[in-house]
């Protein structure tokens, strides 16, 4: 037997009530919970339960498994709860198993299959929950949720191309550091104990090396306390709402990465807001939520000027059409959509196109920063040996003149 915490309703008294209760499966807590006169709302395992209690979080690989399964499944015919059991049954990732069976016992407790989405904000966000919602109003459910697998899994690629772009000049600048901080605590004390004993006065440039060197060999605490301070407020810094504007504003005119985040932004718009039109979601609430999820306030505010505009009569096209942060493709093709009668359509090419120039500037960012960063090794390295072996040479010349 297992233990499960549960948050369920009364269905007497209305109230909300928490607790644990043992069974053999999530399913078969959520059946007690209903006998017992309760409506489930979250049976988490106990024993699965992370750190302060709080699941393990679902990753984006286990939730594009489960929703490609759930598709197929759905899309063969199969009655949903049979569906959700067996996908249940066949995840091996804890976090997504009590998630699927949590889903599972909503279903079999009455509550459709968005609802029972929307309990878990942290794994399904607004976009997929809005999907599922109009799948289900449509009866297109197993449609809806392959395309939501089919973006989950391009909103990933996309995701690990940028971070592979930025692997390398990571591992550079690592590299960098760990050179200056070697040579710094291992070498320029040893360049200092050579003259001292010889007593002969060091360079200029070495001297500031040795200032340097002595500073994070008995100051070495005092570093890692700024630097821990200066993590933790930037940390909370992002949290607030100046953060937020300023980390989001930053992303869009940082230089070299400028042309990237906007590519990245007007294609996640884009996308999101083809997958809801063209599953019936009303005009406004695909741009609310199609500005969500872009992940960046500067950009949904543009989105929602532009919302209002559409609100008071005027086309998706115009709307969107000279603002600061909208590439001009994308009111381009949302006008040809709009004469068209395919707007959804169109959108997608555009997400396309805007994705197909990510790939070509993630490459040729990749190729640019390349020899930058071994120019930048090769001048600190440079200097650093430079600043060493000038005086050793200088040393060895005097010695060799004395003899």
């Amino acid at each position: 037997m297992k233990r499960f915490n549960y948050k369920a309703k009364d269905r007497k008294t209305g109230k909300i009530v928490s607790g644990n209760v043992q069974a053999e499966s999530e399913r078969a807590a959520g059946r007690i919970l209903v006998e017992q006169g309760y409506t489930p709302q979250k049976i988490t395992d106990a024993a699965a339960a992370g750190l302060f209690g709080k699941p393990p979080k679902v990753s984006g690989k286990e939730r594009i498994i489960f929703t490609r399964q759930l598709a197929t499944l759905v899309g063969a015919g199969m009655p949903l709860s049979n569906s959700l059991r067996m996908v249940a049954d066949q995840t091996e990732d804890k976090a997504m198993k009590a998630v699927a069976e949590d889903i599972l016992a909503q279903v079999e407790g009455g509550k459709s299959l968005s609802i029972a989405f929307g309990k878990h904000p942290d794994v399904f966000n607004k976009v997929y929950v809005s999907l599922v919602t109009a799948g289900e109003a449509s009866g297109t459910l197993d449609q809806a949720l392959r395309r939501l697998a089919e973006q989950q899994e391009k909103d990933a690629n996309m995701m690990s191309k940028i971070r592979g772009a930025m692997t390398y000049p990571a591992i550079v600048l690592v590299v960098i550091i760990a050179v200056v901080i070697f040579m710094m605590v291992a070498v320029v004390p040893q360049v200092e104990n050579l003259y001292k004993d010889l007593g002969e006065e060091l360079p200029m440039l070495t001297q500031i090396l040795v200032g340097f060197s002595n500073f994070i060999v008995n100051y070495w605490w005092v570093i890692l306390a700024i630097l821990g301070v200066l993590i933790w407020f930037f940390m909370q810094f992002r949290k607030t709402n100046v953060g937020i504007q300023v980390l989001a504003k930053f992303k869009l005119n940082v230089p070299i990465f400028k042309a990237l985040f906007l590519r990245l932004y007007n294609a996640r718009f884009a996308r999101t807001a083809q997958m809801l039109l063209s599953t019936g979601v009303p005009m406004l609430e695909a741009m609310k939520i199609s500005g969500e999820a872009m992940n960046n306030v500067i950009m949904e505010e543009q989105i929602s000027e532009a919302a209002k505009m559409v609100q008071g009569g005027k086309p998706l096209s115009e709307s969107l059409k000279d603002r600061d942060y909208i590439l001009p493709l994308l009111p381009q093709m949302a006008s040809t959509g709009e004469q068209s009668g395919r707007i959804d359509e169109m959108l997608g090419k555009a997400a396309q196109v805007y994705e197909d120039e990510l790939d070509e500037r993630l490459a040729a960012i990749s190729t640019m920063i390349e020899p930058i960063l071994m120019v930048v090794l090769a001048i600190v390295a440079g200097g650093m040996v430079g600043a060493i072996l000038f005086p050793i040479y200088s040393l060895v010349g005097k010695i060799g003149s004395g003899v």
